[in-house]
């Protein structure tokens, strides 16, 4: 399943707690600014992402499922 990793900028003070919780979802670029390197992510990451965001400090971080087409 894949799920949408939401940020909300207005209160997200880029402390980095998601960065240390998921680096290859979260960095901070030169001006120490979050950047979602992964807006949607699949179960291989959704372990680390709720880390995130259960470590964030502002709580700017959601996850929320993608719907899918539900058949194969």
């Amino acid at each position: 399943m894949k799920h949408k990793v939401i940020v909300d900028f207005d209160i997200c003070d880029s402390y980095g707690a998601c960065v240390a919780a998921a680096p290859t979802v979260f960095d901070l670029d030169d001006e120490d600014e979050l950047v979602v390197q992964q807006d949607t992510i699949g179960d291989d990451l959704r372990a680390q992402v709720t880390d995130a965001v259960a470590r964030c400090p502002k709580r700017a971080i959601r996850i929320e499922a993608v719907g899918g087409d539900g058949g194969a």
